[in-house]
């Protein structure tokens, strides 16, 4: 039995619920896949796996030894990119997720002048809004919104983004300005479901926070859509400031209630940053970072 190969299967198999995906990933008929996972059971005298109709799920041995099988496999693929040169010179494949707007606006324009760079460099660019695990999911990086849980992953800041109010010139100019969070109560507002609670927008009030309810005259599941329809005079919006600034330069929009603004959150680079990092990762590091901060800068007008 190939120990090494059973593990990998194994670690698959728990991570996408069935034996079917596993072979899928592997290329390997399914009886195959079934067959050397449950050798390895045999050759550890203890079952690893509950099997059903909807999902395999490790027993409490399984979860045990998935853990020992992620960090040993972990170990041994460090050591061949090690003896293959990973760590002497930028090569291989970068995997990279980032929140799917922001991703295609500022990450892909840097991963597109990475490649150019360091030809011997390919990258795997994920966008995502859901928050990904780096070392579960095998992500080498991940560009991150927001204020951090403690963790043992290593963060970089790059920059900063602000939750910004605007309307339209045309919808201010018949509707009035808004002066204070609570004069939203007259106006229309589209919503952007992903941001914050439909019903309620928060601001800035001295040393604390407060929260005021809003009407909503449309709602939408997409930054873009509530921008469409605030520059079409439906009402005011609230969205992150990097997904307006265009919007903004043109004229198009206009920001309003400024100093109430909550606090910005931090844009960071995030990796786990566990032992000696691959000349490929610190390659991009230092290369994404100074420009990311650049086009942030930028971003916040």
């Amino acid at each position: 039995m190939d120990r090494l190969e059973a593990m990998s299967l194994f670690v698959a198999a728990v991570e996408a619920g069935s034996l079917s995906a596993t072979a899928r990933r592997f290329g390997m008929p399914l009886a195959t896949v079934s067959r050397k996972v449950s050798e390895l059971e045999r050759h550890l005298n203890t079952r690893l796996l509950n099997r059903s109709a909807r999902r395999l799920t490790p027993t409490a041995a399984g979860q045990a030894y998935l853990a020992a099988c992620r960090r040993i496999l972990d170990e041994v693929g460090e050591a061949e990119r090690a003896a293959a040169g990973e760590y002497s010179a930028p090569k291989g494949e970068l995997v990279v997720t980032a929140p799917i707007v922001f991703g295609r606006l500022h990450v892909l324009p840097v991963v597109a002048d990475f490649l150019a760079a360091y030809p011997e460099v390919d990258i795997r660019l994920t966008l995502s809004d859901q928050i990904t695990q780096l070392v579960d999911e095998h992500i080498d990086l991940a560009v991150r919104i927001g204020d951090l849980p403690d963790s043992s992953l290593v963060a970089i800041r790059v920059g900063a983004i602000r939750r910004v109010v605007c309307a339209s010139p045309p919808y201010l100019a018949a509707h009035g300005t808004p002066q204070t969070p609570e004069d939203l109560a007259a106006h229309s507002c589209v919503t952007f479901d992903n941001l914050s609670a439909p019903a309620t927008w928060l601001f800035a009030g001295g040393k604390s926070e407060i929260t005021v309810p809003v009407h909503s005259r449309l709602r939408v599941n997409t930054a873009e859509a509530a921008i469409d329809a605030a520059t079409a005079g439906v009402g005011l919006t609230k969205v992150l400031s990097y997904q307006v600034a265009a919007a903004m330069r043109s004229g198009a929009l206009q920001a309003v209630l400024r100093e109430f603004e909550p606090p910005p959150w931090p844009v960071s680079l995030v990796h786990a940053g566990q032992g000696l990092l691959p000349v490929k990762l610190r390659a991009f590091l230092d290369f994404a970072a100074p420009r990311l901060k650049e086009r942030l800068t930028q971003a916040m007008w």
